[in-house]
């Protein structure tokens, strides 16, 4: 009887003293967990904590070593009292389940800026004739699209609710004085709790570094609607109007929208336009000059970006730089300008419109620099009248509309890759 009491006694010190060790591992576990602010979601919880110590810990350890200690342990008065600390908004981890994001053009391989365009071009067809392709039909039906724009804007506002509502979802714009962000909450913390309750994220900022870090801590897709480096859904239209309207080149193949040869001349500002123009000139075989004033070329940093989208690409399109308007215009398919000063730069206004004097695109200029006699003219507005003339603006030259409208499809092919094919472009 001794002996069965014994056993019994040693049966529940052992148990006991595994309870106590298991449940300080599971307490430290959750400790951490939180120290490292990782966030109670499915996509982001570690192993679970069973899982955890049936690796750790050693039985054999606790039957040697951790029983004796139990006669010493302090009886728990109360209930155990977690430390909660908070993020550090400096270095917060990273979704492990990151989705796919478009924040440039410079994301796409020329096969998959390719099939955006024409995925574009043929959902603008079949729409305006009346009907939705069928993959398409409700695609985002039951999701919302959060808008979050800290910067105003006419086209890229419209052009999203409508591609939002097209799909059947439910577009939530969200401006700057409609959310805590940049008042009393992190940037972090924002994308965190705004990509738990939405399927995607369109994001219209000022900083490139802005909408990066919106990106790193989404776990939904992030599109990029503007930032001050790149514009890509901008030249998704903008290189939709090119092909409609030189759909005749014959060279067009799976890599390519068949505008190799062509030659577009940039006259005026070096700006995210720009920028995001050139990474797809050089992907489509595109050649591309560039006129701007001296001291407002394109950074060499992003010089270097532009280089590489080239790389691997056959046939390239050529980045030439001058600082003389007429050189860059000869022999030009299109002419191309945009805002002298843009949002952020009032103060420089006097300073750049004195800079820009001689860059205005008129028809004596293009003329003067040897244009192609059927030349065309885009512009991504807003326009103001010393950028362009009215007689080029207002002429059957200009594709300033029609590459308005070409937003919406831009939109449209845009949230199908990244949101409804998960970042399957094809």
């Amino acid at each position: 009887m001794a002996v069965t009491q014994a056993l019994v006694n040693n049966s529940f010190l052992y148990f006991a003293a595994s309870f106590l060790a298991i449940d300080s591992l599971f307490l430290n576990w959750h400790r951490l967990r939180l120290d490292t602010d990782i966030l109670c979601s499915f996509s982001t919880i570690p192993k679970c904590p069973i899982s955890i110590m049936a690796t750790s810990l050693n039985i054999g350890a606790v039957r040697t070593g951790l029983a004796p200690r139990l006669a010493q342990a302090k009886p728990r008065t109360s209930m155990l009292r977690r430390t909660y600390t908070s993020a550090t908004a400096t270095t917060p981890p990273v979704s492990p389940f990151a989705p796919r994001h478009f924040l440039s053009i410079a994301d796409l391989t020329p096969a998959e800026f390719t099939a955006l365009v024409r995925n574009a071009s043929q959902h603008k067809k079949t729409i305006k004739s009346g009907s939705v392709p069928r993959n398409l039909l409700g695609a985002l039906s039951g999701k919302t699209v959060a808008m979050m724009f800290s910067k105003r804007s006419t086209r890229t506002r419209i052009s999203t609710e409508g591609a939002v509502a097209q799909l059947g979802g439910q577009p939530m714009f969200l401006g700057k004085d409609d959310i805590q962000l940049g008042v009393n909450e992190s940037l972090y913390d924002t994308a965190v709790v705004v990509s738990s309750m939405v399927s995607c994220i369109v994001a219209r900022v000022g900083k490139h570094q802005e909408v990066a870090d919106l990106a790193k801590h989404s776990t939904v897709p992030v599109i990029n609607a503007l930032c001050d480096s790149f514009h890509p859904l901008q030249i998704v239209a903008d290189f939709l109007t090119i092909h409609e309207t030189f759909s005749a080149l014959p060279t067009a193949g799976l890599n390519s929208l068949g505008m190799e040869g062509l030659k577009i001349a940039w006259v005026g500002d070096a700006n995210n336009v720009l920028f995001d123009m050139a990474i797809a000139a050089a992907k489509m075989g595109v050649d591309l000059a560039v006129a701007t004033p001296k001291g407002y070329e394109i950074p060499s940093t992003m010089l270097e970006v532009i280089k590489q989208a080239g790389a691997g690409v056959k046939s390239p399109g050529k980045l030439i730089q001058t600082n003389v308007p007429e050189e860059a215009v000869k022999d030009a398919d299109i002419l191309v300008t945009d805002t002298w000063v843009s949002m952020g730069q009032e103060e420089e206004a006097i300073k750049r419109m004195k800079a820009f004097e001689g860059f205005q695109i008129t028809s004596e200029l293009a003329q003067r620099g040897g244009a192609k006699k059927d030349w065309k003219f885009m512009h991504c507005l807003p326009r103001h009248p010393e950028e362009v003339s009215d007689e080029v603006f207002y002429s059957p030259r200009s594709l300033v509309f029609p590459e308005a409208e070409n937003r919406l499809w831009a939109a449209i092919s845009a949230l199908e890759g990244f949101v409804v094919n998960k970042g399957k472009i094809e």
